[in-house]
């Protein structure tokens, strides 16, 4: 997922899309990190499900950076791009950019590596199939 240019979005299409409102901010109109956290777990978990093809739990997130801030009204795109995978588990980079409503320029705001576990119906961690990448 790396570029060249910092301040260019990664060349794949983001995982998701999400209009930060204004209840997922506080007084000042900064978008919570939670939220923001929960949208990169939702884009992470997108790809960590396909390739486990199954269910998936986060079990942790690493190297959590919180870059610059997210505004009311601007449209949140994450990108996921795989780092490795294990018997059971799925690391994940993950990254959510920003576009304000008034431009077309983008500005990377957060980054982080999540790991997911493939799980079983039971919610124990289950083998992801060979070639499953």
């Amino acid at each position: 997922m790396p570029s060249d240019d910092p301040e260019a979005p990664p060349p794949t299409h983001p995982m998701i899309r999400a209009i930060a409102m204004p209840s997922d901010a506080n007084a000042n109109g900064d978008i919570f990190g939670g939220w923001l956290m929960a949208q990169m777990d939702l884009g992470g978990s997108n790809l960590a499900g396909r390739i486990a093809h199954g269910r998936i739990a986060t079990v942790a997130v690493d190297a959590m950076s919180f870059i610059r801030p997210v505004k009311i009204g601007d449209e949140v795109s994450v990108y996921a791009d795989l780092v490795s995978v294990g018997r059971t588990s799925i690391k994940v980079n993950v990254e959510a950019w920003r576009r304000a409503r008034d431009s077309a320029s983008e500005r990377r705001v957060t980054k982080a590596v999540f790991t997911f576990v493939a799980i079983d119906s039971e919610g124990r961690p289950r083998p992801i199939a060979a070639g499953s990448v």
